[in-house]
């Protein structure tokens, strides 16, 4: 026996001799039936593990006993033993069809998982510093931020709750994916391939078993992603390996929890080929974004490594041997490129934050588009810190607060983009005095309010950065009042001698400090902390001067425009932007 697989060289028409001759016969024409027209029939077993033919199924049967029976002794029967070996031959190959054909695993309840994947929306843009039209297409789902992203939150993930829970792994447990039925072909064509000595021909044909519950979820980045950005393609397939990776773990329970029979000396073989030729898809896959450079990119690509390397552990128990290797040796190889690809993704943020930004102006010295984007960059690098320590160990030299390369690169790039502001954005302000430290004053808060909300950032920092700031903060507060209101105050506060009668100085005063006012009011302060703040210090500067002023002249009478409340409450209308535009109009 151990006749090679392959198509039948019978067909001659020969008159039976002996009752062994007439048996091979007979199950030759049913095979050659077959054989001739292999889709022309359903075979033995259906998709569903139902006999269909079971005509086809005995002539293997009786082809495989008189090849046990050995009924032609060479030489003198040497033309029907070729007869024979030939359709042992064909019997191992319908076998292998029907191996190829019968569905073992059961993909059905994944189906609203696999579907809510295959229609959940990308989520939101995680685009580091985005082209123009990029950005275009994140303002209009909102600008903002995939909180969830990197993080194991289900809330406000970006994926339906179904694929949720399997991504947490609660529900592999609950689910049934082996069809017993299934299980039991195995048996039935494991005890022929045995007996017709063709276990090897079995063997390479496990690499091509069907098997639906990872093959639904591949399809989702065959089929689906194929018209997809490549953003939206990465996060996918950051998912399908998360999930493809816990369902391995959970077939290969269920199936040895089944009674394959013959089958159970293959079982171990047929799981790992079918991991094996699942894993090394999703590999290829990956290798195809590790030529992406594009520091737009990033945050997907950190996605893609950490989904990579949280599933590479798990996933190569499975294997051993040459097998364990070749995964191991390919995993490395993609989980390698992938760093390279980042490292150079890093290094074009930081000099995208370092380098000329656009000069859109910020609504009345308020926040400029560059930190705005440069602070989303910092939180989302934050959620990945782990993966960035190991990314850039690698990576060179980097000034790294308390030990951490992390937190080195997050301090660079805030450090970068304050001095871009300073040096090149703040020029763009209607004067050199109040308007830029008010510029600065609203990107210093902005910088510390984002760091302070994104926990990540904060403990990356560390205290003494944010102290720092906070200094910086105020020392802008203070220059701003004395810019913008110190003239006003000096002519309060001036001697009165040789510059006319306390009423003319009131006029003076009283123009000075409307012509602040009317400007002051429409600049915009988005931080009601920040704006508060500055109110208090204009009013703190302001109105003593004024009510001292008043109580030493108190002869001014008619003169007098404004009373201590109504300055007062003039200046609590400040730094309202765009909604002192509509009261004035």
């Amino acid at each position: 026996m151990g006749a090679a697989v392959g198509k039948p060289a019978f067909g001659v028409t020969v008159a039976p001799r002996t009752h062994a001759e007439e048996r091979l016969a007979v199950a030759e024409h049913a095979l050659l039936q077959w054989t001739r027209s292999p889709g022309a029939d359903s075979g033995v077993w259906d998709a569903d593990a139902s006999y269909t033919n079971r005509g086809l199924l005995a002539a293997v049967d009786d082809v495989l006993l008189l090849a046990e029976e050995d009924p032609f002794p060479l030489p003198g029967a040497s033309s029907a033993r070729r007869r024979l070996d030939s359709a042992v031959g064909a019997a191992a190959l319908r076998m292998v069809e029907e191996f190829l054909r019968v569905r073992v695993w059961d993909a059905s309840p994944l189906r609203v998982a696999v579907d809510g994947l295959t229609l959940a929306s990308s989520g939101m843009s995680l685009l580091v510093f985005p082209s123009a039209g990029d950005r275009t297409s994140e303002a209009s789902s909102g600008g903002e931020v995939d909180a969830s992203y990197g993080t194991r939150s289900r809330a406000s993930s970006g994926v339906p709750d179904e694929v949720a829970a399997l991504l947490e792994g609660e529900v592999w447990d609950e689910l049934d994916l082996v069809r017993p039925a299934g299980v039991s072909v195995l048996h039935e064509i494991a005890l022929r391939m045995v007996r017709a000595g063709c276990t090897k021909e079995l063997f390479r044909a496990f690499a091509n078993a069907p098997c639906d519950v990872l093959d639904r979820f591949l399809s989702i980045l065959r089929v689906e992603c194929s018209q997809r950005t490549t953003e939206a393609v990465i996060k996918r397939w950051t998912t399908v390996t998360k999930i493809i990776g816990k369902a391995i773990v959970a077939m290969r329970r269920q199936l040895y929890e089944q009674s394959p029979g013959a089958f159970d000396s293959f079982r171990d073989e047929y799981l790992l080929a079918i991991a094996e030729n699942r894993i090394l898809i999703l590999l290829e896959f990956a290798n195809g974004f590790t030529s992406i450079t594009s520091h737009e990119k990033l945050v997907y690509m950190l996605g893609m490594y950490e989904a990579l390397s949280d599933a590479a552990p798990s996933l190569l128990l499975l294997f051993n041997g040459a097998r364990k290797e070749l995964v191991a040796e390919r995993t490395q190889d993609i989980l390698t490129k992938l760093a390279d690809a980042m490292k150079l993704m890093v290094s074009g943020v930081v000099a995208k934050v370092q380098g000329d930004c656009p000069r859109t102006p910020s609504a009345a010295g308020g926040v400029h588009p560059l930190a705005r984007e440069a602070m989303s960059c910092v939180e989302l690098l934050a959620r990945h810190r782990t993966t960035l320590e190991l990314i850039l160990a690698d990576g060179g030299e980097r000034d790294a607060p308390a030990g951490s390369l992390a937190a080195g690169l997050v301090a660079e790039l805030i450090a970068g983009l304050e001095r871009n502001l300073q040096r090149k954005l703040a020029v763009a302000c209607a004067d050199a005095g109040g308007s830029r430290h008010l510029f600065l004053a609203n990107n210093i808060s902005f910088i510390l309010s984002r760091a302070a909300d994104a926990g990540g950032v904060a403990s990356l920092l560390g205290d003494a950065w944010a102290a720092r700031r906070r200094g910086r903060l105020a020392q802008h507060v203070a220059s701003y009042v004395e810019s913008s209101w110190g003239p006003a105050v000096a002519l309060l506060e001036t001697p009165v001698c040789g510059r006319g009668k306390p009423a003319k100085i009131l006029a003076e005063f009283n123009a000075a400090f409307t012509r602040a006012r009317d400007s002051e009011v429409c600049r915009q302060v988005p931080d009601p902390t920040l704006r508060a703040a500055l109110r208090n210090a204009v009013s703190e500067m302001v109105v003593p001067a004024y009510c001292a002023f008043l109580q030493k002249h108190p002869k001014v009478g008619t003169s007098v425009r404004y009373t201590a409340d109504d300055v007062t409450e003039s200046l609590s209308e400040l730094f309202e932007g765009e909604a002192a535009d509509g009261r004035k109009s």
